[in-house]
């Protein structure tokens, strides 16, 4: 009969989750443990001694819910037993408290990668055409075709070419106060590092976002006096030929420009790096999240710049973020985006606990306390340098919190603004998501995903639970792989051109 195998986070905890492939079936006998009463699937969580109702159920030495009705050792503890806690309030934060040891510096590793004349670096090559309204798409589309058709392949040192559309940019209240979001959003996006400072945008004409409002003065020329923008609306264009061959001849020029560029050896603190979750499960806490804060550590040892983000997927643990901030100013700036959030929420006559999916309480989560426990972990154990508001650019190296909603595509997109030159990615449901702008690695939480999706993982991080590999393991093994990505290695979302759509964030009303 199979080992069995409970994972318990916390000596405070009275439950733990179970780690083997296929679950475990009912009359299970764990040593030192309860006996199983009902089958358990993997990844779900097993009550480890009787708990009345109304007591508190702990898992990572928290309470995530409390008992709806009595549950006996060894029963399944799911959603529908727990009544969630209320949310923390934001008064009464304990403000850059924690002063973890510091680290040593990590010299010596370095990567490929392409210099910008802003000083930035990016990992990628890329050809971006901005647009400044949904009107356009069409037409981008069929451009996009033809250049990737006709002219890449004269162009040996480009990666590819990506368009970035969106649904925003007419029909929308754009002077109302929050429009400014997706406005900044999509100006940050245009400049982000992959790009090469090359801005060529393709817009209607008559529009609510114009052009000379999305992007800074002087940055819509190629040079020479030549215009980087395309207006389809121009009396010039007659017919639809010629806005494709006005394209067309546009992004020949950047391209020419983009082909002269070259990778050169910079150092591992030219990494920007976003890190996310999605499709998350039990494991996430206890494989791929803590394998990623241990690299988190690695990275900001080494100088690079990270981000975190998702407000609701780390509202439960505020305290965490607001103890190991930097500065008590920080710590404020953190409570701040939270009560933003809180109330944006409230408007909706919702709250965090409209996060949590079917596929995560599917994969043994039971709510947002839960989930934002095992969320938070992949930030590692850095101080807080930096808190950078959505849409904005990240300016500090270090530790960031970038404050997003967990929407996978919005943080993304939004992290992508910030200037991340690459992703990290972690689930335990599986998803096949990638972004066309910049690379994305994915990390399996549990090795049945990576054998099953064995070309859509970049990365297995099962053997931690397994007790084949340890957090240290996978988090230099993910490090290394960073920067093997960095240098031009293709994830597996590169390779299928797996590429979900850019996703604004916009609170503010469409008319």
């Amino acid at each position: 009969m199979t080992r069995p195998v409970l994972i318990r986070m916390h000596a405070a905890d009275n439950v733990a989750v179970v780690g083997n492939d296929g679950g475990l079936p009912e009359g299970t006998v764990v040593p030192d443990g309860p006996t199983l009463r009902e089958k358990l699937p993997q990844a779900h969580k097993v009550a480890l001694a009787d708990i009345a109702q109304g007591a508190e159920v702990r898992r990572y030495g928290v309470v995530i819910g409390r008992a709806l009705k009595p549950i006996s050792a060894g029963s399944w503890v799911h959603e529908r037993l727990l009544e969630m806690p209320t949310a923390r309030t934001l008064s009464g934060l304990p403000m850059a408290t924690v002063r973890p040891p510091a680290l040593p510096p990590l010299d010596g590793h370095s990567f490929q990668g392409y210099r910008n004349a802003d000083g930035s670096v990016g990992t990628r090559n890329l050809l971006a055409i901005t647009t400044t309204v949904q009107c356009v798409a069409g037409v981008l589309d069929h451009a996009l075709e033809r250049i990737r058709r006709e002219l890449l392949p004269q162009y040996r040192y480009v990666d590819g070419v990506v368009g970035l559309e969106h649904s925003y940019g007419c029909g929308v209240a754009i002077d109302a106060p929050d429009a400014v979001i997706p406005i900044r959003t999509l100006r940050h996006i245009s400049q982000n590092p992959n790009f090469g400072g090359e801005v060529m945008v393709l817009s209607l004409g008559c529009e609510k976002l114009q052009p000379e409002r999305l992007l800074p003065p002087g940055s819509m020329a190629i040079g020479a006096g030549l215009p980087s923008q395309v207006r389809l609306q121009d009396e010039r264009h007659v017919g639809f030929a010629s806005m494709i061959d006005s394209i067309m001849s546009t992004a020949e020029h950047h391209l020419q420009r983009l082909d002269l560029r070259r990778r050169e050896t910079v150092p591992a603190s030219e990494l920007v790096v976003g890190l996310q979750c999605g499709g998350s499960d039990a494991f996430s806490g206890i494989t791929a999240n803590p394998a990623v804060g241990f690299c988190s550590d690695l990275l900001v040892r080494a100088g690079a710049t990270v981000m975190f983000s998702e407000v609701t997927e780390v509202r439960d643990a505020v305290e965490q973020l607001t103890s190991r901030a930097a500065t008590p100013e920080l710590a404020q700036r953190i409570i701040d985006e939270m009560a933003w959030y809180d109330a944006y929420l409230a408007r909706g006559r919702v709250d965090r606990s409209a996060n949590t999916t079917p596929g995560n309480k599917a994969g043994g989560l039971s709510n947002i306390v839960e989930k934002a426990m095992g969320s938070i972990i992949k930030s590692g154990t850095a101080p807080i340098s930096g808190v950078v508001s959505a849409g904005e650019r990240v300016c500090t190296r270090g530790l960031n919190y970038a404050a997003t909603p967990a929407s996978d595509f919005i943080c993304g997109t939004l992290q992508l603004a910030a200037g991340m030159n690459l992703h990290v990615f972690t689930t335990g449901r599986g998803t096949p998501y990638g972004l066309a702008e910049c690379p994305v690695i994915k990390i399996a939480t549990r090795s049945e995903l990576a054998r099953r999706w064995h070309d859509l993982m970049d990365l297995d991080a099962g053997p931690i639970a397994e007790g084949r590999a340890s957090i240290e393991d996978l988090g230099w093994a993910l490090f290394r792989l960073m920067l093997d990505v960095a240098s031009g290695k293709r994830t597996w979302a590169e390779t299928h051109g797996l590429a979900n759509s850019l996703v604004l964030f916009n609170p503010a009303p469409v008319t």
